[in-house]
């Protein structure tokens, strides 16, 4: 099973992984680095063979059940599905389990970056196989103890009963005898309909601590002699200080030293002047006291003008083929019904409520790391990778996340801490302000969408979407392959609607930018949606269509899974008898199909008010109904901003939106009832924290339109001055 000469002895094992010896342990092993089938070990077969078992799942002799977690929780609610996803094949009350976070180790947990809405779908067999091992080797131990046939004894609530006899034991007392025994090869596993937690509203483990404020977030983290840093970073993403003066800022109270620090960006370096001091408060008075004067020769000083320009401009171009059928363009000249639009969106932060920190410690022996971490595997083999240590020489632990959104599972913020730490040669939390967080980077990219389309009576016969917009891949080398198109270009995108047009051409025109982007909730579907269904409408119109009624003719007979979305879509909205004013729009990514109706109202002379969101999310097996609930509603709240409220904007090549005064988000006044129902089916599990994002825009716009007549193609605007038709 293993190729490591090296072996661990149980007392070792114990040890090492913090157990007492009266604990029945089981994981998973992930063979060559977590490709191929993973095999479930006991504790004890793991220390025999010397092999570091994956997701833990360890009872102890009270009957306490420990989780460790691989997946980060920054609300999305891991911390509660991963334990629910175990209680309901171990049947044991959820009271008595409690979840710690596992360190960074793709070796033994595969990927842990908490993203792409994949926790759940990516893992929930494994958890529930995993729950079931353990479930069936206590019974076994049971069995063996009274000496009658496993089949006669069942568990329930954390306690192994015998039908015949009526003896108990509960799970403490069994597993030092469980311990023992080699989990079985195969499991039962229950039907949906036998669940007893899986799929039913139960209340969040992580409430609680969140309440009492015993939750340890990034920025709660400590270690003795910890030091406070704070960094005064290139407000130009790119360049190198040219001098600085920091004669004042030493000279405040609490300042230990100030010195110079580079932190990776992609394939770029940004520097900066770090302020350590023995409390926050120091450095950041200190921090603004330095006198620095930045060398940005060779760095293009870009506008949120001429950065659209350049891609409105890049339209004209051909452009870069991701998938295409037939031969649409020749169609497009000698058409009679067709349109030729362009939608565009805007840059956009992450804004997360907990700006960036991270805490790290490096000594000569190993590198530690912690923090409000999305990806703790990619943080270890990056430092790892630039510091040339073995991987496990670095230890990345995760704290609870305030939000994350896609930002903090870059790698640049830890290894900022990293260097720091060397420097000074002591533990330091490196703090990062709003201001910070917002202008530094890297952000959702701004796009423009060039959409075509011919139409013969209502049916689409051709269709060409270009994406112009940066392309994230072409950054982590200096020298990217240009001809590498961007392979998200039709991500949001309904899949069956592929096979109804019979000339079809989706493309990307890579922009060149200085400006450093990354993934944003929903990543390339945000933007993408927003062109997409907002031309599926302005097709719809074109052919004198109903909007749902024309999406649904363009979806095959043999897709039963999407006809009854939007059989549900248009049940529960009563759509054939909706007055002015509602839109809807649809949307595929992650694994999970979604549908989404808004209702809109006129708000005094020219503006729009939000009635009601309706969400239908076929997200396929699920496991809480009250997060996907919670999920949605975040969803729908940060896409109503991104459409209506906040946009990052350039100038002299600097981000212009520095806090909440000017990147305002929706208030409560201004958040619709929001409707949310889950289709249920034996569907795959599908994605949850992210699908539902990419409708909100165009659902929204549609319905403006239903109104008003007015089309918005750019985004974002004001709903209380609407802009001109």
């Amino acid at each position: 099973m293993s190729d490591r000469s090296s072996s661990l002895s149980r007392r070792n094992f114990i040890r090492l992984s913090g157990m007492t010896s009266a604990a029945l342990t089981i994981g998973y092993f992930m063979p060559a680095l977590g490709n191929g089938k993973p095999v479930i070990l006991s504790g004890e077969q793991a220390a025999a063979a010397g092999i570091d078992l994956t997701a833990w799942v360890r009872i102890d002799s009270s009957g306490l059940v420990t989780i460790f977690s691989h997946r980060a929780e920054m609300g999305q609610g891991a911390y509660q599905s991963i334990p629910q996803i175990v209680a309901e094949e171990l049947e044991v009350d959820l009271a008595k389990v409690k979840v710690e976070f596992a360190q960074g180790h793709p070796s033994k947990y595969g990927s842990q970056i908490t993203g792409g809405s994949s926790t759940v779908r990516g893992s929930f067999k494994s958890l529930l196989n995993a729950g079931a091992s353990a479930r069936e080797m206590l019974i076994a131990a049971a069995a063996s103890n009274w000496k009658v046939v496993a089949s006669e004894c069942y568990a329930s609530e954390g306690v192994v009963y015998h039908r015949p006899s009526g003896k108990k034991a509960g799970y403490g007392e069994l597993v030092e005898k469980a311990a023992t025994l080699v989990p079985p090869a195969i499991v039962p596993l229950k039907a949906r309909k036998e669940y007893k937690f899986i799929g039913k509203a139960l209340p969040r483990l992580d409430n609680p601590d969140k309440i009492n404020g015993k939750a340890v977030f990034g920025i709660d983290f400590t270690l003795p002699g910890m030091k406070y840093a704070v960094v005064e970073r290139n407000p130009r993403f790119h360049g190198k200080v040219k001098s600085f003066n920091d004669k004042k800022a030493r000279a405040v109270k609490g300042v230990i030293d100030v010195i110079k620090v580079e932190m990776p960006v992609f394939s770029g370096i940004r520097e900066g002047i770090a302020v350590i001091a023995d409390n926050t408060w120091a450095a950041l008075k200190a921090r603004k006291l330095l006198e620095i004067e930045w060398d940005d020769t060779g760095f293009e000083k870009v506008s949120t003008e001429s950065l659209f320009k350049r891609m409105r401009d890049d339209l004209a171009k051909p452009g870069l083929t991701q998938k295409a059928l037939g031969d649409p363009v020749r169609f497009f000249d000698k058409a009679e019904k067709k349109l030729d639009l362009v939608y565009e969106t805007p840059y956009e932060s992450h804004s997360a409520m907990e700006p960036l920190n991270c805490t790290a410690l490096y000594t000569d022996d190993k590198i530690q790391v912690w923090g409000p971490i999305q990806g703790p595997d990619w943080i270890q083999s990056d430092i790892a990778g630039r510091f040339k240590l073995a991987p496990e020489k670095v230890e990345v632990t995760m704290t609870f996340l305030g939000g994350g959104f896609g930002r903090k599972a870059f790698t640049d913020y830890p290894m900022e801490a990293v260097l720091i730490s060397k420097a000074i040669k002591a533990p330091v939390q490196v703090i990062w302000t709003r201001e910070d967080d917002m202008t530094q980077g890297p952000f959702r990219p701004g796009a423009v969408y060039g959409c075509k389309a011919v139409l013969q009576g209502d049916r689409v016969n051709a269709l060409e979407i270009k994406l112009s917009g940066q392309n994230m891949d072409h950054q982590w080398t200096p020298n990217p392959d240009k001809m590498d198109y961007n392979r998200s270009t039709t991500e949001g995108w309904l899949e069956p609607f592929f096979e109804s047009i019979p000339n079809y051409r989706f493309a990307d025109l890579p922009t060149e930018s200085p400006v450093p982007v990354m993934w944003w909730r929903s990543v390339y579907s945000s933007t993408n949606s927003f062109a997409f269904e907002s031309f599926w409408d302005e097709m719809a119109a074109t052919a004198g269509k109903d909007p749902l009624a024309f999406r649904k003719s363009h979806i095959g007979g043999d897709h039963d899974r999407y006809h009854k979305l939007i059989d549900k879509v248009k049940e529960v909205t009563a759509w054939d008898k909706r007055s002015k004013g509602y839109g809807v729009a649809f949307a595929e990514c992650f694994g999970s199909i979604i549908g989404e109706v808004v209702q809109v109202s006129r708000k005094g002379d020219n503006g729009i008010s939000i009635d009601k969101v309706t969400v239908v999310i076929d997200c396929g097996w699920y496991v809480n109904p009250t997060i996907i609930r919670q999920q949605v509603e975040g969803s729908i709240i940060m896409a109503l901003g991104a459409a209506t409220v906040h946009a990052t904007n350039f100038k002299d090549g600097k981000a212009v939106e520095t806090n909440f005064h000017q990147y305002k988000l929706p208030r409560l006044p201004e958040t619709p009832e929001i409707e949310v129902i889950i289709m249920e089916n034996e569907e795959k599990a599908g994605g949850v924290g992210e699908p539902t994002l990419p409708p909100l825009a165009p659902a929204l716009c549609n319905a403006i339109f239903d109104l008003t007549g007015k089309r918005i193609r750019k985004l974002p605007f004001s709903l209380s001055n609407l802009p001109e038709a």
